[in-house]
């Protein structure tokens, strides 16, 4: 684990209540100065999971859920180790996070590509050069062009082509008789009240269009010039979607007029287009063809999106104090971690962990650093199965799943208590524990508002049922007594601190072994409680 002396995150959720007194700007300096190619540019991620949450899933090995998301600070993770260039790319990134795959396809080609870039710095800057050009908003939209159902053709479009069709012709008839303009001016109001209904289909479009343009264009170029050529189903897929290019030019007209492009022309080619009906006939006739070469455009989309990732992936490896790629065999039982720390910390103290056919039960006062030892074995136990990169020296697991429990609130909406949020969501894990895939089950003081004799009892039971099945449980507890009764599937550590010249100091080390002291009523008359309390607290505390 990393814990910590000094915090580096976008937001403290899940980090030490200590360390709140911290002004946001001064987390943002330290990243800024710690980091290589931090973004400080805001994050909508209503935007970026977009191709993760229509993306087909079902052959991943697991996918992350909103809860172990937000247990983990994952979105805070993913501000950090974003480094892509294109929006293609930060929303692949963003599904590559949440996807743990089922075999090392999905690493190799990585990794393939990170070697590639790594070995080709001219290769490096050019490509990223390239993706850079994707990081208009529209680009977020691209993805919404394969996975979403497209505007349906009207059952009168027929009408739109005949009144097209007539206006062109009274356009060439009045060369001959000027007497044709009297039709022209009779059908302008029309065929502009049809244009102007268009309008809205128009901008639904008018930003994925010229973006999948630009995307395709760039695909090709990377293709051409990155050695990928052996990636001949991609080119394909580039060919395929550059026939599309003259029709999709009204597209990329649109996003001009809006930016370059004067007022005075704006106008005229407005009523030229809607004279002639040329929007709606040409949507009508690009959303028919790209609805069947939906597996083109996710194909270049991917392509795109994977390479922008590897080179993302490369550029926080080499941020990093030190990393290493995990050795994931689901055949193996046991975990073994060296060095490992939290990648939104910085000057924290790095933790060894071996666990053989054993779960972790982790006790320690508030703030030593046994809750943030957990997240931090989380973090790396995803992003070593999904990214191939693990912020530790050495990172041994089986292939697992990764299930979390660690941040539960009252949910006021559904009128549950705190406690019934917990029930329901321990039901859910031991659900889960019972599938034919092991799991890292992460767990955060079980049962906390119940009273002492029934949450001793409960959490023996509960925790004693998930570490069966081959299951690896990491739980922080408050509960010594809980360790004489799980030795038997738990390995036992604590965290600890000690009082130096009236000051509390955490050393943030794992250490074997259950806590046999704490200094919980100590910090009490550090902080001047009455003499009164501090001596009737130690005297109950000292009975039999």
């Amino acid at each position: 684990m990393v814990t910590f002396l000094e915090v580096s995150t976008l937001s403290f959720a899940g980090c030490f209540n200590s360390q709140k007194a911290f002004m946001k700007h001064n987390i943002i300096t330290n990243l800024k100065s710690n980091t290589n190619n931090i973004k400080t540019e805001f994050f909508n991620f209503a935007h970026i999971e977009k191709f993760f949450t229509k993306a087909d899933t079902h052959d991943a090995f697991q996918v992350i859920s909103d809860r172990t998301f937000k247990d983990l600070d994952l979105e805070d993770v993913f501000r950090f180790i974003d480094r892509t260039s294109s929006r293609v790319g930060q929303q692949y990134l963003y599904y590559l996070l949440r996807c743990i795959p089922a075999n090392n396809q999905r690493s190799d080609r990585l990794e393939e590509r990170i070697n590639a870039f790594q070995q080709n710095p001219a290769l490096r800057a050019s490509v990223t050069n390239e993706f850079s050009k994707l990081s208009e908003r529209g680009a977020y939209h691209v993805s919404s062009l394969f996975h979403g159902k497209h505007i349906e053709r009207p059952g009168w479009h027929w009408l739109i082509q005949i009144l097209s069709g007539i206006s062109v012709l009274t356009i060439i008839l009045s060369v001959f008789f000027p007497q044709m303009w009297v039709l022209l001016i009779l059908l302008f109001p029309i065929n502009m009240g049809i244009h102007y209904w268009n309008k809205n289909h128009i901008y639904q479009y008018s930003n994925s269009i010229p973006q999948l343009l630009l995307m395709n264009q760039i695909a090709r170029k990377v293709l051409a010039n990155a050695g990928f050529s052996h990636l001949t189903k991609v080119a394909g897929s580039v060919d395929s979607l550059r026939k599309l290019v003259p029709q999709m030019s009204i597209f990329k007209i649109e996003a001009k007029l809006q930016s370059e492009i004067g007022q005075v022309v704006d106008y005229f080619l407005e009523l030229i287009k809607a004279l002639l009906l040329l929007e709606p006939i040409a949507l009508f006739a690009i959303l028919k063809k790209l609805d069947a070469r939906r597996d083109d455009l996710a194909r270049v989309y991917k392509f795109i999106g994977e390479t922008d990732s590897a080179l993302s992936i490369l550029a926080l490896r080499e941020s990093l104090p030190y990393y290493c790629r995990p050795t994931c065999d689901i055949k193996i039982n046991e975990m073994n971690i060296n060095g490992i720390y939290h990648p939104l910390l910085f000057k924290g103290v790095p933790n060894d962990i071996a666990l053989k056919g054993k779960s972790a039960l982790l006790t320690g006062s508030n703030m030593s650093g046994k809750t943030t030892f957990i997240r931090t074995v989380g973090i790396s136990a995803i992003l070593g199965q999904t990214l191939n990169t693990c912020f530790a020296r050495k990172f041994a697991m089986p292939l697992m799943q990764v299930q979390s429990s660690i941040r539960i609130s009252d949910d006021l909406l559904e009128e549950k208590s705190y406690y019934m949020e917990e029930v329901l969501t321990l039901k859910q894990l031991i659900d889960e524990s019972n599938g034919t895939k092991r799991t890292l089950i992460l767990l955060d003081e079980l049962f906390k508002g119940t009273n002492s004799i029934e949450r001793i009892a409960m959490s023996k039971s509960v925790l004693s049922y998930l570490a069966r099945n081959g299951n690896l449980v990491f739980v922080a507890t408050h509960d010594r007594e809980l360790a004489d009764l799980l030795s038997e599937h738990y390995e036992l550590y604590h965290f600890t601190e000690i009082i130096e010249a009236e000051q509390i100091v955490f050393d943030y080390k794992i250490k074997a072994g259950v806590l046999k002291t704490t200094n919980a009523i100590r910090i009490l008359d550090l902080n001047h409680f009455p003499s009164e309390i501090i001596g009737e607290a130690i005297r109950l505390a000292s009975r039999p």
